[in-house]
């Protein structure tokens, strides 16, 4: 079978049924026509794909200069990609069995401190635009949002009673989160604003001042400013206070679980990683306070 229409079926699967989203179907068609052209000397159909081709494609890609994660995300595509094909009968094997790529070192997320954090949300609400931000920022850091989520979400969607908010996350998965005192009062005062205003069919809880839905892009643009304009020095942007989030609410409760639902991580050890973070704190610490922590020359 020709590779190209079995890649154009595979992209269509992904959409249609397993409901991916654009910009994850959009990774997986890079990736996979990045193969094609690379291979397309030596390849002719999809049986004819071996181990060796997939094993020296991405040494190729490596040679290019791509780094251990991408070449870690193209070697998922072609796996994915060749396991839907093993399914459909078009292949014996998956030749991408056997082929490794390099290591990934896990970088820890960044984080504010809780201190930071307060300056960073002690807004004066002195105009309208003043007043989303703030709300805006609150919802960030009360849930744990990611920018895409925050984006998309509606005022249908907030339960204020219960202070509670649905979400639709990666994969089209939803989930319920809680929402705090202080930004569900930050909310309230955004409301009657938004509605007024407020242009889209969807009843984003987040508009422009054209009344239209606020685009991720400038929702990064409004939090670098507020993050200039009180003053902080950190590069402060919307995953960090996702990050920030999430390490504050294990240091304080350390229920792993219920902060995996809450940030809606599919796999626990992508949770897990904040727990390293509260780790290098207790260490910090550790060394601040204790009186054996560091080796000292006592003839000193």
């Amino acid at each position: 079978m020709n590779i190209k229409p079995s890649v154009d079926d595979f992209l269509q699967y992904l959409h249609s049924v397993r409901n991916l989203s654009t910009a994850t179907v959009t990774a997986y068609r890079r990736d996979l026509n990045r193969f094609i052209d690379v291979t397309s000397d030596t390849v002719d159909t999809l049986e004819t794909i071996e181990t060796a081709v997939v094993r020296t494609f991405l040494m190729q890609e490596s040679a290019r200069g791509l780094s251990p994660a991408s070449l870690a995300r193209m070697r998922s595509s072609l796996n994915t990609f060749f396991e839907y094909a093993l399914d459909k009968q078009w292949l014996q094997k998956n030749p991408v069995h056997g082929v490794s790529t390099p290591k990934i070192s896990r970088k820890l997320p960044e984080v504010l401190d809780v201190d930071t954090l307060q300056r960073l949300l002690e807004i004066p609400t002195e105009s309208d635009i003043a007043i989303r931000d703030k709300a805006m920022l609150e919802l960030f850091y009360s849930s744990g949002l990611r920018l895409t989520e925050l984006s998309l979400s509606r005022w249908q969607d907030l339960d204020q009673g219960q202070g509670l908010i649905r979400v639709t996350g990666k994969g089209n998965k939803q989930r319920v989160i809680p929402v705090g005192g202080m930004a569900l009062k930050a909310l309230n005062a955004w409301y009657p604003l938004s509605v007024d205003s407020n242009k889209t069919t969807q009843d984003y809880i987040f508009i422009s001042s054209r009344g239209e839905r606020l685009k991720q892009r400038s929702i990064q643009v409004r939090i670098k400013h507020w993050a200039q304009r009180q003053s902080l020095w950190e590069r402060v942007y919307p995953h960090l206070l996702r990050h920030s989030f999430a390490s504050h609410m294990l240091e304080s409760s350390s229920d792993l679980r219920a902060v995996q639902e809450m940030l809606g991580h599919a796999d626990l050890s992508t949770t897990q990683i904040y727990t390293h973070l509260n780790f290098q704190h207790l260490a910090k610490v550790y060394d601040r306070a204790h009186p054996r922590a560091r080796k000292k020359n006592r003839s000193e």
